[in-house]
């Protein structure tokens, strides 16, 4: 286990990237807290974060149930006889997409895919995140081709898969984009494997793969 100063630190370190709107703070907090489990990271990074909140998160990602507890395993153990760490659980996926301007592909996935711009970032931007309900897409800016050629529609080459859950949301979503104008790499189709899929293609070339139930 770390020493208790080092914790100490981390746990001001959390408290000091909440304060400064660091979005991957709030995916650790809401992973770590239950009271904060529910918010969207916007509201994670807007509600109020105290150094205890902060503490507490340290504790229970290594285990215990809270700052107290972990102080207390702190001061009886030495670091070979520390407590082994729980099995890591991966809590979210988020895509990221190779773009060559922000503020051209948060138009498209907010006026064409109905996504809302969760936060953009540098100046110029040149990283920024898109949501709708649990689904999350990067967006970087890259100066030069990622791919050569014509080999990602050659060889559909995907940049991010995302699912509803019945038949009749993925029918609903795949008009909702033919009526947008919405450019399809493939038009909506039930698969072998037993799954509705249609694929949209962005400004940038990125293939979303979107898909749901057959029956």
């Amino acid at each position: 286990m770390p020493n208790l100063e080092n914790l100490k630190k981390q746990a001001k370190q959390y408290l000091r990237w909440h304060r400064e709107r660091y979005y991957p703070v709030a995916a650790r907090i809401k992973a770590g807290l239950p009271r904060f489990c529910h918010l969207s990271d916007s509201q994670v990074l807007d509600a109020n974060f105290k150094l205890a909140d902060a503490q507490e998160l340290v504790a229970r990602e290594r285990g215990f149930e809270g700052w107290q507890a972990l102080k207390s395993g702190a001061h009886g153990m030495t670091h070979k006889a520390g407590p082994s760490a729980a099995h890591p659980i991966l809590n979210s996926t988020e895509a990221q997409l190779f773009v060559g301007d922000i503020k051209a592909s948060c138009d498209f996935y907010t006026h064409k895919l109905g996504f809302e711009v969760a936060f953009v970032y540098g100046e110029p931007p040149f990283y920024g995140q898109v949501t709708r309900d649990h689904a999350r897409l990067n967006l970087r800016v890259v100066g030069e081709a990622v791919f050569a050629g014509d080999i990602r529609e050659r060889e559909h080459l995907l940049s991010a898969s995302l699912t509803v859950a019945t038949l009749d949301e993925i029918k609903q979503l795949y008009l909702s984009y033919q009526a947008a104008g919405v450019r399809f790499h493939q038009t909506l189709k039930k698969e072998p494997w037993g799954a509705r899929t249609f694929i949209t293609v962005d400004p940038d070339g990125n293939l979303i793969l979107f898909a749901g139930p057959a029956e």
